[in-house]
């Protein structure tokens, strides 16, 4: 049933290639799990006290609470699956509570930092050099994940609409505005992208490498963490963070959180309204610091 369950993720579900991989590896542990502590060979099988040992396990072998609940997340889709199915009649993981987490505001770089990150000073005139500033203006000016930037086509940029079609999550398309300086960048990308390449099809991806190759997750990474490493005092240094920054910016500067919502391609507001939080301390901080009573 693991098997089908995967391909029910990957089909149906629509889910990304991360989250099956991560699926598939938390059932392949707790199938270990089973068959070494209680002798299951068929997780199927498995019954509340059972589920109950493993996440006690991990507790005990110091693994955070956060990867914690993301196994447990997995569990409860495995058995609501089999549920459906009518493979069994009984959830076990019912009475399965998750762990308290402690509750962390997500990072964001100041405005001041951002400026000197896309100064154009900053980067080389060559390919990499403009290559790398549009990762980095892209990501932020739009707030795309790291996984649509790198499944973007030029067929998805609409200069003359001024706006970019981006696939998300679950094959969901949406389209985000273009600022008028990032179109403006995005032209002199263009140009030094066809005087490298010779010429630019639509079905060309958007960043790519000196083979005009597809780029890969971990040079977006590298990317990112290089530049941010020049200016950025925080302590992460990732392509998420840029998102992160670019929802704090919007709702600080009073963008409507259901717009955010959109621009983000988040399916509910609960998702969106961890950056209300960061927007929150700045307005505690000028109260503060202005109200004769505070």
């Amino acid at each position: 049933m693991l098997e089908s369950f995967i391909n029910y993720l990957e089909f149906e579900k629509r889910a990304s290639v991360h989250t099956v991989l991560a699926y598939k590896k938390d059932l392949e542990q707790f199938s270990e799990f089973a068959l070494t502590a209680f002798g299951i060979e068929d997780i199927t099988n498995a019954n509340h006290s059972e589920l109950r040992a493993w996440v006690i396990d991990l507790v005990e072998a110091d693994l955070n609470p956060t990867s914690v609940n993301r196994k447990i997340a997995t569990l409860r889709s495995y058995y609501k699956f089999l549920m459906r199915f009518g493979i069994i009649s009984k959830d076990p993981t019912y009475k399965i509570r998750a762990l308290k987490t402690p509750k962390r505001l997500p990072e964001f770089i100041q405005e001041s930092a951002i400026d000197k990150i896309l100064d154009e000073m900053v980067y080389e005139q060559d390919f990499d050099g403009q290559r790398d500033r549009m990762v980095m203006e892209f990501l932020y000016l739009t707030g795309v994940r790291l996984s649509e930037l790198i499944a973007l086509q030029w067929k998805d940029i609409n200069l003359h609409e001024s706006s970019v079609k981006v696939l998300g999550k679950r094959k969901k398309e949406r389209i985000i505005p273009l600022t008028n300086a990032l179109k403006k960048n995005i032209i002199s990308y263009e140009k030094v992208f066809e005087e490298t390449f010779s010429n630019i099809c639509e079905s060309d991806y958007f960043i790519v490498n000196k083979k005009k190759e597809q780029a890969y997750p971990m040079k977006i990474y590298r990317i990112v963490k290089h530049y941010l490493d020049l200016f950025a005092q925080t302590s992460k240094r990732s392509p998420h963070l840029l998102r992160h920054t670019f929802a704090t910016h919007l709702l600080n500067k009073g963008a409507d959180l259901n717009a955010v919502k959109d621009l983000l391609g988040h399916a509910s507001l609960a998702a969106t309204q961890v950056y209300t939080h960061n927007s929150m301390e700045k307005l505690k901080a000028v109260f503060e610091q202005a109200h004769p009573k505070a």
